[in-house]
């Protein structure tokens, strides 16, 4: 698949989302980015902003398998990743998979359930593969983890630990719609009874297993400087050292930033990376991976800012 058919690609991707999901293409974008460099994405908003249906026709759109996990504070890690079950007729073990075998998993409401149930995706989600009883069982090469969470101010939620939200590519903020985009969804959903559903409105097919494969192989052909490159590490290196931060991101960070630049760069039909690329995704990339300092969280700074003030302050090449 050559780059301008991945940029292709990508506007078909977002051209059949936006049948059912109003005035989100920089969400869908940010999540192509995240398949074509293999990684995860948690969308954090209030209930009711079609985080659920994003997903659902984002998997429909690429001919994903789609897997739902509802988290829940009783929720158990066999739920997520299964369990080994007795047979009295076979008098055997039998594997019985959770839903976790895959290839897009809606984790919803992740941080509804305790950190042990949590981390059971550690390693799906790093790894792609989780081990049952001792024994190793493989994902799918394109298992991605697309999670929803509730804003960590209501009641009832229990904040990711650092480790797993190390693994997640981006950290999306999911608003209220605009005026006009509010609109239309009335407009478009206001007559229908029930949920709605990405095949409801018309929301088709584009890609296949294969195209998927040929774009991600594309993807990382593109290009990166040593000067590009160069820029990437100095901005994850200046997270750790700024007075307002009492943690900064870790080199995973810097090397998800490399891979989903290239992917932003393909996106847009070009075979290298820009220093524009790293400025558009660090700041989803790094909210998430980043602790204010106490004296920061006191005068009401917020991470968002201090990301700003890095991207202003670490020079870029020209």
């Amino acid at each position: 698949m050559t780059l301008d058919e991945v940029r292709v690609l990508g506007e078909a991707i977002d051209r059949e989302i936006a049948k059912a999901v109003v005035d989100q293409s920089e969400v869908v974008r940010f999540l192509a980015i995240a398949l074509f460099s293999s990684g995860h994405v948690l969308l954090e908003g209030p209930p009711g902003t079609a985080k659920t249906l994003l997903a659902q026709s984002f998997a429909r759109t690429l001919g994903l398998d789609f897997g739902r996990i509802q988290f829940t504070p009783d929720l158990m890690p066999g739920d997520i990743i299964g369990s080994n079950l007795f047979n009295f007729q076979t008098s055997s073990f039998e594997l019985t998979r959770g839903p976790v075998f895959c290839e897009l998993l809606l984790a919803d409401e992740i941080n509804r359930t305790p950190p042990k149930t949590q981390a059971a995706l550690l390693e799906a989600m790093q790894e792609r593969s989780v081990t049952i009883d001792g024994r190793t069982e493989t994902l799918s090469d394109r298992f991605t983890v697309v999670a929803t969470q509730n804003p960590i101010e209501q009641q009832g939620v229990y904040p990711l630990p650092e480790a797993q939200l190390d693994r997640f590519l981006f950290k999306l903020a999911i608003d209220y719609p605009t005026l006009e985009a509010e609109r239309a969804i009335v407009t478009q959903y206001g007559a229908r009874s029930g949920a709605p559903h990405p095949e409801d409105s018309g929301v088709s097919q584009v890609a296949d297993g294969g195209q998927i494969a040929d774009a991600i192989a594309a993807v990382q052909g593109v290009k990166l400087v040593e000067e590009v490159t160069g820029y990437i590490v100095d901005l994850i290196r200046a997270t750790r050292t700024h007075p307002d931060l009492a943690t900064g991101a870790s080199p995973r960070a810097a090397s998800a930033l490399a891979s989903a630049s290239r992917a932003a760069a393909a996106l847009d039909g070009r075979d290298y990376v820009i220093p524009d690329d790293v400025k558009l995704l660090a700041p989803s990339l790094l909210r998430h991976r980043i602790i204010l300092s106490a004296s920061a969280e006191i005068d009401g700074r917020r991470g968002d800012e201090v990301v700003a003030q890095l991207i202003d302050q670490v020079e870029a090449p020209r």
